[in-house]
């Protein structure tokens, strides 16, 4: 394994231990606009995959560079898609509405006794 693999794979798995534990002791009511930043962020890591998939040089790294396009599109739509419906646990809901007369061809009209003047009798 090359030297500089071994740096790249080391500063990989550090980040994923560091981003673990950060993530892990955020509170709950905070969810929400960590979740925004990290959209933003998600933006510029889709920027970046783009910017690689165009200096992609041998078919190996434009694989590669392709799926961090996929990858980082898929985390910015899910991550939209996560704080939209975060938010709305946060909008009022209506109140049910109240129960409306019945339709005019169900009501009993005020005048006549029941089943009168429908061929009843």
């Amino acid at each position: 394994m090359s030297e500089i693999l071994l740096t790249s794979l080391t500063v990989f798995v550090l980040a994923v231990l560091v981003g673990f534990e950060v993530i892990s002791k955020v509170p709950a009511t905070l969810h929400t606009p960590l979740m925004s930043g990290a959209n933003a962020i998600h933006g510029v890591v889709l920027i970046g995959a783009m910017a690689i998939v165009a200096t992609a040089d041998n078919p190996l790294s434009l694989v590669l560079s392709f799926v961090a396009v996929v990858f980082a599109a898929m985390n910015v739509v899910g991550g939209y898609l996560v704080t939209d419906r975060m938010l709305q646990m946060f909008r009022q809901r209506r109140a049910p509405a109240a129960p409306s007369e019945p339709p005019a061809s169900l009501a009993v009209p005020s005048g006549e006794p029941e089943g009168a003047g429908r061929g009843q009798g």
